[in-house]
C-alpha cells in the first residue's frame, strides 16, 4: 500500500532565492552578485593553519560539545578588546556553532515554544520566518523605514505583547546594510525593561561598518546583554563561508539553554577548523582591517557604476548594496532579477524575497564582497542597461 503524502511543516516554502538566483547565474554564466559569499580565499594564515592541523594527530574527532577551549577563550578576549565590554566567560557564556545559522535556529529551539510571538523587523534573512514558524512560534513583523530601514519603535512597541517570547535584531543588516546606532540599542532596552522578552541579535557583519562609524552590539549594553543571544560568524570575517563556524554569546542561563539543542542538533564543529581559528585569532589585523577593506569594495563599485540607470541606496555597513531601477523598467523585483541575470549576466537578489508577503519597494541587492576585477566586469555589463 502506497504512502499517503507528508504534510509539510513549511507548505509555503520553497528553495531559497539565493539558491534560485545562483543556479540561474551558473545556467547563465552569469557574474554571481547574488548570494553573499566572497570569490577570492581566506587570509592565508588562516589557510597554512587550517593545513597544519589537518597533519596533527588528534585533531580529527569530536572536538567539546561546546568548541574547543582555545578557540572560546580567544573569542572571549577578542569580544572584550572589540566591544569594550567584560571579557564574557569562555566556559558558561561562549558555544561554537556550525555557523551562526545554527546558532540562530538552536536559539529559537531552545527558547520559542508553540503560541509564543516573535518580534522580527522587516526586511529580513529568509532564514528568520520559517525557523520561527517550526518551532510554534508566531512571527510578528514590523516593517522597518523605507529607504532608511531604520526601525520605527513606536511599531515595535505596539507590536510587542504578553505572548512576545524573542525579538530579532539584525546589525549590520541584511539586505539593506543599515545600522543600528547605539541610540537604538537604548531605546530598545528601555522599550524590554519590564518585559521578560529576549532578544536574538544577529551581527555577522560586525566588522563592516564604514565612514568611522563604530559597530553597537548588544553586548555593550548591560540591560540588553543579560536578555540577549548575540551571533557572530567567522565565515563572514575571514571570508570563508564554507567552514561553517560561528558562535552564540549568551547569560549562562540562556547559554546552558542553546547547548541543550546544540548536542543534539551538531554536537560538535570541524576540530581542526577550530584549531586553525584559534591561532589566527589572536592576530587582531586580520579583522580590525576589515572596515577599510569593504568600504574600498563599497566605494570602487560605487564609483564604477556612475553612469548606470542605477540609483544606489547610502550603504553604511555589511557587504551588501540596494539599488532602485525604476529608470530601466516597471518590472517586479523578481522578474528584473531575473532578466538582468539572463540578458546582462550579473545575478542580484530581489529584495521582495526578504519580506514574508513578498512585498516590492522596486528595490535589488548587489553583493560587493568580490574581488575588484568581478565588480568592474559586473559593472561594466549593468551601465549597459
Amino acid at each position: 500500500m502506497p504512502l499517503p503524502p507528508i504534510p509539510s511543516k513549511l507548505p509555503d516554502v520553497g528553495t531559497s532565492i539565493f539558491s534560485v538566483m545562483s543556479q540561474l547565474a551558473a545556467e547563465c554564466g552569469a557574474i554571481n552578485l547574488a548570494q553573499g559569499f566572497p570569490d577570492y580565499d581566506p587570509p592565508q594564515a588562516l589557510t597554512e593553519a587550517l593545513a597544519r592541523h589537518a597533519r596533527t594527530a588528534g585533531h580529527h574527532q569530536y572536538a567539546p560539545m561546546p568548541g574547543l577551549p582555545r578557540l572560546r577563550e580567544a573569542i572571549s578576549r577578542k569580544t572584550a578588546a572589540v566591544n569594550g565590554v567584560a571579557a564574557p566567560n569562555p566556559d558558561t557564556e561562549i558555544t561554537v556553532t556550525s555557523g551562526a545559522t545554527e546558532a540562530l535556529y538552536a536559539v529559537l529551539a531552545a527558547v520559542v515554544r508553540p503560541g509564543d510571538e516573535v518580534v522580527v523587523l522587516e526586511p529580513a534573512y529568509d532564514l528568520y520566518g520559517p525557523a520561527i514558524r517550526l518551532q510554534g512560534g508566531i512571527p510578528v513583523y514590523v516593517p522597518l523605514r523605507v529607504p532608511e530601514f531604520t526601525p520605527d519603535w513606536d511599531l515595535v512597541k505596539a507590536a510587542l505583547s504578553p505572548r512576545t517570547r524573542l525579538l530579532m535584531l539584525n546589525t549590520p543588516h541584511n539586505p539593506s546594510g543599515a545600522v543600528l546606532t547605539a541610540q537604538d540599542l537604548t531605546t530598545l532596552a528601555e522599550l524590554l525593561a519590564d518585559t521578560t522578552t529576549l532578544v536574538l541579535s544577529d551581527e555577522v557583519y560586525e566588522h563592516m561598518v564604514f565612514d568611522g562609524q563604530r559597530h553597537a552590539s548588544a553586548l555593550q549594553f548591560p540591560d540588553l546583554a543579560e536578555r540577549s543571544f548575540v551571533l557572530s560568524s567567522f565565515g563572514k570575517t575571514y571570508h570563508a563561508t564554507g567552514w561553517k563556524v560561528g558562535y552564540c554569546i549568551a547569560p549562562p542561563p540562556l547559554t546552558a539553554e542553546v547547548r541543550r539543542v546544540h548536542q543534539f542538533l551538531t554536537f560538535a564543529v570541524s576540530t581542526p577548523a577550530q584549531h586553525a581559528l584559534a591561532d589566527v585569532l589572536a592576530d587582531a589585523e586580520q579583522y580590525t582591517t576589515l572596515p577599510a577593506f569593504y568600504q574600498h569594495k563599497r566605494d570602487l563599485f560605487g564609483q564604477l557604476m556612475q553612469g548606470s540607470r542605477f540609483e544606489l541606496l547610502p550603504t553604511p555597513g555589511s557587504y551588501f548594496q540596494l539599488a532602485r531601477y525604476h529608470h530601466i523598467s516597471d518590472e517586479g523585483d523578481l522578474a528584473f532579477a531575473q532578466r538582468l541575470t539572463r540578458e546582462f549576466g550579473v545575478a542580484v537578489i530581489p529584495v521582495s524575497a526578504f519580506y514574508h508577503h513578498a512585498q516590492d519597494h522596486g528595490l535589488i541587492r548587489f553583493c560587493f564582497a568580490k574581488r575588484d576585477e568581478t565588480l568592474t566586469q559586473a559593472a561594466e555589463r549593468l551601465r549597459q542597461l
